[in-house]
């Protein structure tokens, strides 16, 4: 089985270690993805402990498992790292976890600080990230021009008559 964190790896080779805790992820970037899987398989135990010692309370549980049930978890992507390596002792990740829940697919932009608490990288927290901006690159298209639709009117007065 292939891991849901996106490696390409199979499970066993990659986040299954984490989980089963045979061993600790050596970067934030391994963390990152170890805590997505976590999610996909419903760990909730793992989700817990890789959260920060001193933020361990602002994690619910409840809500948690039932987000993680009732997700269908459609892959992980890592945008970016800043440190986070074997040799720091903090790191960030951007990321994008997709998931669909209720029939609605979600498109989650985070970047996620963590740290190393006790020798292993924890979660500290993580912040919303908005997307790049949508930029139109075809041609420009003029009130004058004829409306794209190909309705033969003129855009402005066509599809351009609400356009502001």
């Amino acid at each position: 089985m292939t891991c849901p964190c996106g490696t390409g790896l199979s499970f066993e080779e990659c986040c299954g270690p984490y989980l089963e805790g045979k061993s600790k992820p050596p970067t934030a970037e391994a963390l990152m993805r170890s805590r997505y899987t976590a999610y996909a398989k419903c760990d909730i135990d793992y989700i817990a402990s890789t959260y920060d010692p001193d933020a361990k309370d602002e994690m619910d549980r409840k809500t948690t498992e039932a987000w993680s049930k009732q997700s269908e978890w459609l892959g992980l992507e890592v945008l970016k790292t800043e440190k986070g390596t074997a040799e720091d002792d903090t790191g960030v990740v951007e990321f994008l976890a997709r998931y669909k829940i209720k029939n609605t697919t979600i498109n989650h932009r985070e970047r996620a600080t963590f740290r190393k608490a006790n020798g292993r990288w924890v979660f500290v927290d993580g912040q919303e990230v908005s997307g790049p901006p949508v930029v139109n690159e075809g041609p420009r298209i003029g009130r004058n021009d004829a409306c794209p639709c190909g309705s033969g009117k003129k855009y402005k007065k066509c599809c351009g008559k609400n356009a502001a």
